[in-house]
Formats: structure tokens, C-alpha cells, sequence
């Protein structure tokens, strides 16, 4: 009689306890595969290197992403399915954005991905090596590695075979990802300027076209002032031309723009006589042929063009004033250009370049 109540009593709690085991599996199965309600907006959440499972479960829960609450919390089922789940992979750092309507596998597979938040930051053509460092530091996403460094000392942590660093970086737009460095950036500019420059060079050197451009570094130089000179993007070989020619010819280049870097600081929005009387490495109206280094970046399109220069007699230019310029061969046609376009702008000390 008392064996049959024991057993009994025994199936009963056995029922129970599978009752119980069936409700938790079916409970745990519909929170697992529900929306996590805590992620009511997209969330940016970081997984840290070193991070182990339990670190990430609780900054989940820390940043509303996992909750508490239930009779299983979404943070334990979180830990059960990242640990014993189909997707055996290990978290992956990075920064990601965890989206709205997410669940605990989504979750899981996620930063299980390396599917990391990816940022962007564009270099533009005719940017100084100034304007690529304040582009940089205004990435709040990078690991910022040069920022209080000197021009020679960034070159040094480069580590690049340069002496100088205008020009030397490529204008494009770069991808990165949070904890990349801005040497890092840096570099692959530079690598792909010197990958554009020599292709380039290799190209003119197998035409076998004889230019008065001794090595690739004249060519990116040349290629600057033009970049710098072009507003209309079908004007970039002719006024290439203008300037081969004038090489050619051993006369000045007498470009404003190598004016103006060379200025500096100084330069506050005008050229005046005084300036174009100045005696600087990069005053174009002084010295004979090339500054000793570029002024900004040049795009691949300057570089391709003062190599392949338009092939007319023009040796002289003066902006119209709508973004064009207006080409001549000699200096009385150029003259009576400067009048018909310049006139007002002359008033606000404006120079044209060439004059001479």
C-alpha cells in the first residue's frame, strides 16, 4: 500500500517536473525567437578585445539591450544561446549597430560576424597636406596617433620614403573602422598616390613622348599646379599644355597658386605686387621652372593630363571669371584678354597667370 503511494507520488512529481521542463523549453523558445523590447531605436554597441561572453552579456544589459525581467531574463537565455547554440563561433570586436526588432539569435550572430560599423572620410583634390590632417582629427572614430605631431615627425612615424609630404597622398574617399589609426589611413593614401603616379609615368615612358619632366616626383609636382589651376574639368590638358610649353621654353610658369602656398599663412585672400615681388622657393614669378615640392594633391585626371598635354601653341591663360579660362598664344592676345575678362578683378589686386 505505501509502495504503491510512493510511486504515486513519484509519476506525479515526474509529470510535474517534465510539465515544468516542457513550459521552460516552449517559454525560453518564444522569448529566444522574440523581438528584444529593450531595442526600441538602433543601438551602437561595441564588442572590446579580450571581451569574454560575460562581459558582453552584461554591457548588453547595461545599454537596455537585454533585459532582466521574465521568468527566464533575456540576459541568462542570452548566455545559453551564445554558449550552447548552433552558431559555435566566437565574438568578434568591433563596433556595431545593433537594429531595431533584433532577437537573441540575431543578436548572437552578430557579433559573431565581424560585421562592424564602417566609417568614411574623403580627401579632395586640389587639399594640402594640412587639409588632410584637420579631415583626420575631425574623425572621432579613429585612433588618433598623430595629432600634436610636426610635419617631420609624422614622416618619421610614416615610415615612408619621402622627404616631403604635399602631394604624396591620393584624393579619395577611404573606408575605416573604429580603432583603425590615422597612420593607417595615411599610408594607404599614399600607397595608392604611388601606385597612380607610377602607372601613370610607366605609361608616358613606354608612348615614348620626350616632356621636359625628368622623374615621376616633376610630374606630381606639375600635376598640383594644374590641379590647383582647373575649374573646368576640360580645360585640365590645355592648361597642362601652357605649362609643358612654357617648360620647353625655359620661360616662367608665373601660376598664382604656387604664389600662395608659398605665402602661407599670410595669405589672406589677395595677391598683391608686393607679394609677386617676394622672393620664395615657390614664387613661380621669380623662379625659373618647377617649386621644390607640390602644393596640394593632385587627382589621377592632372596627372594623366600633364602627361598627355594638349598639343596646341597656347602659352598664356586668364580666368573668365565663370570656373573657364581663356587661352592665347601670344602675349598681345593675352593682354587684350586680361582686359575683356580681368578688368574688375584687377581692382581687387587679382593676377592672372602667366603674365609674361
Amino acid at each position: 500500500m505505501l509502495f504503491s503511494v510512493w510511486v504515486k507520488r513519484t509519476l506525479l512529481a515526474v509529470v510535474l517536473l517534465i510539465l515544468v521542463v516542457l513550459f521552460l523549453v516552449a517559454y525560453g523558445h518564444q522569448r529566444i525567437h522574440a523581438e528584444l523590447s529593450g531595442v526600441t531605436t538602433p543601438v551602437t554597441f561595441e564588442v572590446r578585445r579580450g571581451d569574454t561572453l560575460g562581459n558582453v552579456a552584461d554591457r548588453l544589459q547595461s545599454a537596455a539591450v537585454l533585459s532582466e525581467s521574465g521568468v527566464v531574463s533575456d540576459i541568462t537565455l542570452y548566455r545559453l544561446y551564445s554558449r550552447f547554440g548552433p552558431d559555435q563561433g566566437y565574438l568578434k570586436a568591433g563596433e556595431y549597430t545593433i537594429p531595431v526588432g533584433v532577437t537573441i539569435p540575431g543578436l548572437d550572430q552578430l557579433l559573431k560576424s565581424g560585421s562592424v560599423n564602417a566609417y568614411q572620410v574623403t580627401f579632395i583634390e586640389g587639399w594640402t597636406f594640412t587639409d588632410v590632417l584637420k579631415a583626420l582629427e575631425n574623425q572621432p572614430k579613429l585612433d588618433h596617433q598623430l595629432q600634436g605631431l610636426d610635419t617631420d615627425a609624422i614622416l618619421k612615424v610614416l615610415d615612408l620614403e619621402i622627404s616631403h609630404p604635399e602631394g604624396w597622398f591620393f584624393p579619395d574617399t577611404y573606408q575605416y573602422v573604429k580603432g583603425d589609426s590615422d597612420i593607417q589611413l595615411l599610408r594607404a593614401a599614399h600607397a595608392k598616390m604611388k601606385e597612380t603616379l607610377m602607372a601613370a609615368w610607366n605609361q608616358h615612358l613606354a608612348s615614348g613622348r620626350e616632356l621636359p619632366l625628368k622623374s615621376p616626383y616633376e610630374t606630381l609636382i606639375l600635376a598640383s599646379i594644374v590641379e590647383k589651376e582647373t575649374g573646368a574639368k576640360g580645360e585640365r590638358e590645355i592648361i597642362a599644355g601652357v605649362f609643358i610649353r612654357r617648360l620647353l621654353k625655359r620661360m616662367r610658369l608665373q601660376t598664382d597658386p604656387t604664389v600662395i602656398y608659398g605665402m602661407g599663412k599670410d595669405y589672406q585672400g589677395n595677391i598683391s605686387r608686393a607679394d609677386l615681388r617676394r622672393v620664395t622657393p615657390y614664387n613661380t614669378y621669380k623662379i625659373k621652372g618647377l617649386p621644390p615640392t607640390p602644393i596640394a594633391m593632385p587627382g589621377k585626371a592632372s596627372i594623366q593630363a600633364v602627361l598627355n598635354p594638349d598639343e596646341s601653341n597656347y602659352l598664356y591663360f586668364v580666368a573668365k571669371g565663370d570656373g573657364s579660362h581663356q587661352f592665347s598664344e601670344t602675349l598681345k592676345a593675352h593682354t587684350r584678354a586680361v582686359r575683356e575678362y580681368q578688368i574688375e578683378r584687377r581692382k581687387q589686386n587679382y593676377r592672372s597667370a602667366p603674365q609674361q
